[in-house]
């Protein structure tokens, strides 16, 4: 790999997170820029509760051109950008931040990244199609979002704290039909869904053992997709795929968010073959 020189003229790029030294943007992002010519860098910043304000005047004061947003600040920053994106809006979180002379411009490609990823990758064609969301968290309102928008007919969603589920079954609503449930009703619904979507972080590395439901229930009519991408394939998607269906990993979720990202940011199409290949040799 080239080593590109820093100079003058670069454009700086950054990620906020707590933590941050995990992430995987920096290296797939930097690709990007190195494939497509543009003269540019991107960093991670390790942004501690109570700086995140200070933190977003610096991209106005510094002229970064576009930030991206991690656990926990996708709510918070929402505060103090200048316009949110009507998608970023309604899912309530902000994870890529576009500096268009000053003005900052709040966006999620959570979800557009999402569904990009799974027709690319699996052929799905969600119109019409019922939906089985396992989790009620943050992932799980712009996954919901991009599906509705997507034609998704009815979305199930399942959580331990069931009173969860139905929340986020009323706010989909205004979208798309949809409905909460506990964990153990899944098996009464298995039968109309046509694709089943894990956004509970049970299978991430360190715990790997871990299942959002039982595997037994799926059948090779089903799509199964993991939001989950450390390890690429989970042990859900390796005992779905074992048992007939066709699988989704995470990883593309997290390639095509970043794509979309760059694409807002720089106006020209994302190498996508190249980042997914950096983010791959780097597991």
């Amino acid at each position: 790999m080239g080593t590109r020189n820093l100079d003058s003229y670069t454009i700086m790029y950054a990620v906020f997170g707590d933590p941050i030294r995990h992430s995987k943007s920096p290296i797939m992002l930097n690709r990007a820029f190195e494939e497509t010519g543009i003269n540019a860098a991107y960093a991670a910043f390790h942004i501690l509760p109570g700086q995140l304000k200070d933190a977003v005047n610096g991209i106005r004061a510094m002229q970064f051109r576009g930030v991206n947003v991690t656990i926990p600040h996708k709510l918070e920053v929402m505060d103090y950008l200048d316009e949110i994106d009507e998608g970023a809006r309604i899912i309530g979180a902000v994870n890529t931040i576009v500096n268009d002379n000053g003005r900052l411009i709040g966006y999620n490609t959570d979800g557009i990244g999402y569904v990009r990823s799974l027709k690319e990758e699996t052929g799905i064609e969600l119109s019409g199609k019922k939906v089985l969301m396992i989790g009620a968290g943050g992932a799980a309102r712009g996954v919901g979002y991009a599906l509705a928008k997507e034609g998704a007919s009815h979305i199930y969603i399942a959580n331990r704290t069931r009173g969860k589920a139905d929340e986020l079954a009323r706010n989909m609503s205004e979208f798309t039909s949809a409905s909460g449930l506990g964990l153990d009703e899944i098996a009464g619904v298995i039968g109309e869904v046509s694709l089943i979507v894990n956004n509970t972080s049970l299978g991430m590395h360190p715990n790997e053992d871990g299942v959002p439901m039982d595997t037994s229930l799926i059948g090779d009519r089903l799509v199964v997709s993991d939001l989950v991408y450390n390890p690429i394939i989970t042990r859900f998607l390796r005992e779905s795929e074992a048992r007939g269906a066709k699988i989704h990993s995470g990883l593309g979720m997290f390639i095509y968010q970043g794509a979309y990202a760059f694409e807002y940011w720089t106006g020209v199409p994302a190498p996508i073959a190249a980042m997914r290949q950096v983010v791959i040799d780097s597991f």
